[in-house]
């Protein structure tokens, strides 16, 4: 028998299979995507958010514990649990050095308008090189790795582990650690979800999935199904306005629409509905799917000029161009009058100041619902430019309970060898809203409290001590004490 069981293979599943090998554990990794499409979610990410009270290594400057939590605390307007989100931001501040010990590279601060030399520290190669790395260290290490294997059943005896399931076949194991992700896949679900609106109309049905295909949520409806104790709102997720034009699946970053804030957005009737310039990109971009997906036909439009050109990052598709505005909307098949309307009345609340998009500027609305806190200028400068967007699904918030060990619960208790970490628990700290880089925070954290108190799990089952976790002490723990010291 195996001492620790790893159901998963993105980030979370792979820093668990990391952590408990190290702790001397035997451990096997059960990916239930094929080979080539290892990784779940991770591999389309770029970055983390890291704590740090002084300039290190790839950061600049400082982001210190309070200023990340209250960062966290505004995009998720308090729902969060505070112990388990400061957990989080604590251990952000020394995991690069054990990530540096597993392959992972990482390269310089990267300046201009997405604001995050300071506060993320971005993957060389991206998340998939990540991903990548951590499986090439798995197996040097002697993690099992099976491929196509997708977990439809766990059995428990009472809280805890006993076994997983695939299809017929058996698995069992000493303690178990799941990390399988959320149910964006599954547009049942999403249906489910997000139910139907006051127009008729079933919003998820216009959704697209940013992230795997793979995360169809078996293995969630299954433990909330037996008794584990679920956690958030099965509405919300890490919802993005991306192209339109994106594939169903598997779109990543490059299908993110990064001039919202440089312009102006608008429905499908040519209105505007939000603030465009609320806040800095990387704590608002995740909050525009789900603006979009309340919108007509789950579309809206984002509208810039040529001054706004260089100054974000340019989509994989090629934005719609006219050299006049009647003639965009035109062409994005907006109604002409109430575009230039909606338009003209914008471009007469601008109240120009010094525009800096690297700052909270002055440049911002009066008179026009909604206002423009920041970077508000006319659109009047020839060629003009139109994405149409739709909601990108990434990842959803509804999981397990968890406490500071990473263990499942039910009815209010914690199992003694069932863990999980990622996806599976982010809605532990991510009630709603996302701020850029959080979700591998809290994926590398859990995942490598997960690991290792897996592997002392079981230890403790091969000792005969099973169900005795006093003075429990992990590296994890360890780790996050050191950081706050």
């Amino acid at each position: 028998m195996i001492d620790v069981l790893v159901i998963g293979g993105g980030n979370a599943a792979l820093c668990a299979a990391l952590m408990a090998r190290e702790a001397g554990a035997s451990v096997m990794l059960l990916e239930s995507a094929p080979r080539e499409w290892r990784g779940g979610n991770s591999q389309h990410t770029r970055n983390l958010r890291c704590m740090h009270d002084a300039p290190q290594d790839v950061l600049i400057d400082a982001y210190p514990e309070e200023e990340f939590w209250q960062d966290l605390l505004k995009v998720t307007g308090g729902i969060t649990n505070e112990h388990l989100a400061r957990l989080v931001i604590r251990a952000s501040s020394n995991c690069r050095d054990w990530m540096r010990k597993h392959g992972v590279h990482f390269q310089p601060p990267l300046s201009g308008a997405l604001h995050v030399a300071r506060t993320n520290a971005f993957f060389m190669g991206g998340g998939k090189a990540l991903v990548n790395a951590y499986y090439r260290s798995a197996e040097d290490l002697g993690v099992q790795i099976r491929y196509n294997a997708p977990v439809d059943a766990i059995e428990l005896d009472g809280d805890r582990f006993v076994a997983a399931r695939i299809g017929g076949e058996r698995i069992e194991a000493r303690a178990c650690v799941l990390a399988a992700g959320g149910f964006e896949s599954n547009r049942e679900w999403l249906r489910e979800a997000w139910g139907q609106n006051e127009r008729g109309e079933w919003p998820a049905d216009n959704f697209l999935i940013r992230g795997t295909r793979f995360n169809m949520g078996v293995l969630l409806k299954y433990m909330i199904e037996a008794g584990a104790d679920a956690i958030g709102d099965p509405s919300q997720s890490h919802c993005v306005a991306i192209d339109a034009r994106a594939p169903l699946y598997d779109g990543g970053i490059c299908t993110r629409i990064d001039c919202v804030s440089l312009g102006v957005v608008l429905n499908n009737k040519a209105e505007r509905f939000y603030d465009e310039g609320e806040d800095f990109w990387p704590k608002r971009y995740a909050i525009w799917g789900r603006l979009v997906a309340q919108q007509p036909n789950q579309i809206g439009y984002s509208i810039i000029d040529a001054k706004a050109v260089g100054r974000f990052m340019p989509p994989v598709f090629p934005g719609v161009t006219a050299n006049t505005l009647p003639e965009l909307a035109r062409k994005l098949g907006l109604d002409e009058a109430t575009f230039m309307r909606t338009i003209n009345e914008y471009n007469a609340a601008c109240r120009v100041g010094k525009f800096d998009h690297t700052v909270l500027d002055d440049c911002h609305t009066e008179g026009v619902t909604p206002a423009k806190t920041h970077w508000a200028r006319p659109l009047d400068t020839a060629p003009f430019y139109g994405y149409a967007l739709r909601p990108g699904i990434t990842f959803t918030y509804l999981g397990l309970k968890v406490n500071d060990r990473a263990a499942v619960h039910f009815d209010g208790q914690p199992s003694q060898n069932l863990f999980v970490a990622g996806e599976m628990m982010a809605g532990n700290v991510l009630g709603k809203g996302y701020t850029a880089g959080v979700g591998m925070s809290i994926g590398t954290t859990f995942g490598r409290i997960a690991g290792t108190e897996a592997a002392h799990a079981a230890a403790a089952v091969k000792a005969g001590k099973a169900g005795n976790t006093t003075a429990r002490s992990s590296k994890a723990s360890q780790d996050i004490e050191h950081a706050t010291s």
